[in-house]
């Protein structure tokens, strides 16, 4: 992700998420030396993203979306490919990400991937109030 594409990354968080990240959060996480975000796009349309922290040896995804009307077209998929490719590149030991309890379409294409549920946070989600599933990825 680069700074021409915040607008975009921005609008495609809203049109996904309840409460959605605000445009300075992404910009803040240019910033980040160890925020790692990357972008899917169909021609000049970004349609979706993922990011990820680098923490000690361990990853944290902190968003993975792709906009409704590209969902099935193995886009989210492509990009958590990307990110565990990079964890592993980077010598990270593991991933880690959080999700709604109800999300099951993300939850099978994490498991695909070889996510496994480790434990859950009681109400981490609001708009509407959800506990989140945690999952971990462990890479090597």
């Amino acid at each position: 992700m680069t700074a021409p594409d915040l607008a975009q990354v921005a609008a495609l968080e809203r049109q996904c998420f309840s409460t959605p990240w605000s445009p300075k959060a992404f910009e803040e996480e240019l910033e980040n030396e160890l925020a790692l975000y990357f972008v899917a796009a169909e021609g000049a349309v970004i349609c979706g993203y993922i990011g990820f922290w680098k923490i000690v040896d361990e990853g944290h995804i902190t968003n993975v979306a792709v906009l409704e009307q590209y969902r099935g077209r193995g886009i989210g998929g492509r990009l958590i490919a990307q990110a565990i490719d990079t964890a592993r590149a980077a010598g990270l030991k593991l991933l880690t990400l959080e999700v709604r309890r109800s999300n099951a379409p993300a939850i099978a294409l994490y498991k695909k991937y070889g996510f496994v549920e480790l434990g859950f946070r009681k109400r981490y989600y609001h708009d509407p109030e959800e506990d989140a599933l945690i999952m971990t990825l462990y890479l090597d």
